[in-house]
């Protein structure tokens, strides 16, 4: 299916998305959808036969568990309800332990690689087969950016993505900001992850903005797209007419005339590439795969990511053949992701807490893994200020007692609950 040129719907700029010109569809992040009740700004742009696409981000399709049932049911329940041509995921890992590794399930609250390993690849494919299965449209999956590699890599990125597609007939969504961030922060050459992937298999491509800080690109999705990232475009369309070009931007949202400008920016990029195209290099032979294959590839696979996802939220020891510094990076940068999405949606923390919020979430994200979602990691914030006795204003202590009553429990948290969530920190520091 042709599907042209888009932006990613959020919220915050639905009217600009309205009324930006030559739109062809649009892309809305699926846990951000209710099922029984679509947006007006959605509702409208499919009237008038825009397409939508819902994009998934928690299934975690890379993890070493299998898919959660009711989180497919909720991704095919969006699917059915926006009468899209496909859904989309991400090729990466959001949460680990739990039964395979007999240890409490930790949260990422973001993407996290998955090692590009005969093993991780194995756990991936079967867990994509049971996605397919499950969706009653065609999925495509998404390579992410990532700030780590891990160590005893067997692949490359185009080989990993290659052997997935050959196993699955999964379709691909190819970001090629990410292309862009693996670049700076592994060293990987996008020419050659191009080279190497089945360009025929993609769905759609990501365009997106991001930022360069000591060294580290981190993709923000939250600046202007830079001449690199078009410059990978233009890689990808000398060797491809992708069927979707789409432009994401997920915070710091711009006024509408630099939305249209970047989407100009994309547009003339595709052109001149299309105008002068270059021959593609003939794809890499098949990276050799191991004459015998051990069993139990999801449970290493789940002990070496729940050790590194120990490692980023929960400060246990860096895994063996990590960098720590690179860790710390990323450690540094899921808090910080996690302290701006409690800010969004849970406003009013910010709001009783004044300048205080950034530091005290920090605070409290060092020793308090998120082990459910957002909703609920607000809730735990404000329930341990309160056992602690903060805030120390009395007028700001009374607000967050009542905000905190009035979506968890009758009564604020006392000095019992101190011997729970030490015995509970205790228990996820093993």
């Amino acid at each position: 299916m042709k599907l042209g040129i888009g932006i990613g719907w959020r919220p915050e700029i639905a009217d600009a998305v309205e009324a930006l010109p030559g739109i062809d569809w649009v892309e809305a992040v699926a846990e951000n959808l209710c099922t029984g009740h679509l947006p007006e700004s959605l509702v409208r742009l499919r009237e008038r036969g825009v397409t939508v696409v819902p994009h998934g981000v928690s299934l975690g399709l890379g993890g070493a568990e299998r898919p959660d049932p009711g989180r497919l049911a909720g991704l095919a329940a969006r699917a059915e309800l926006l009468g899209t041509p496909l859904v989309t995921e991400h090729i990466a890992f959001v949460r680990a332990g739990g039964p395979l590794t007999a240890s409490p399930v930790l949260e990422a609250g973001h993407l996290l690689p998955v090692p590009r390993t005969w093993d991780a690849l194995d756990a991936l494919c079967e867990n994509v087969r049971i996605a397919q299965d499950s969706l009653p449209v065609p999925l495509a999956l998404e390579n992410i950016a990532a700030l780590i590699s891990w160590p005893g890599e067997e692949m490359s990125e185009g080989q990993f993505l290659a052997e997935l597609v050959e196993r699955t007939g999964v379709r691909l969504l190819i970001d090629v900001a990410n292309l862009h961030t693996n670049h700076v922060n592994r060293g990987e050459d996008p020419a050659t992850a191009l080279d190497e992937l089945p360009v025929e298999a993609i769905a759609y491509v990501h365009v997106a903005g991001g930022v360069e800080k000591d060294g580290v690109w981190h993709d923000t999705h939250a600046h202007p797209v830079t001449g690199p990232v078009l410059d990978v475009l233009s890689e990808l369309r000398s060797r491809v007419d992708p069927p979707g070009v789409l432009l994401e931007r997920d915070d710091d949202f711009p006024p509408a005339e630099e939305l249209a400008g970047e989407l100009t920016a994309i547009r003339s990029t595709l052109a001149e590439a299309a105008a002068a195209p270059r021959a593609r290099r003939q794809r890499p032979a098949r990276p050799p795969e191991p004459a015998v294959r051990a069993s139990g590839a999801r449970d290493r696979t789940a002990v070496a990511q729940a050790a590194l996802l120990s490692s980023l939220v929960a400060g246990t020891p860096a895994p063996d053949g990590f960098d720590p510094r690179r860790l710390g990076v990323q450690s540094r940068a899921l808090a910080a992701k996690r302290a701006d999405v409690v800010a969004k949606v849970a406003p009013e923390l910010v709001e009783i807490l004044g300048d205080g919020y950034r530091k005290a979430f920090l605070a409290y994200a060092r020793n308090r893994p998120m082990s459910a979602g957002y909703r609920r990691d607000a809730l735990g914030f404000a329930e341990q200020l309160l056992v602690d006795g903060r805030p120390a204003d009395d007028a700001a202590r009374r607000r967050l007692t009542r905000w905190w009553q009035e979506r968890a429990a009758p009564r604020p948290p006392r000095r019992g609950t101190r011997v729970v969530r030490a015995a509970r920190t205790a228990l996820l520091g093993k």
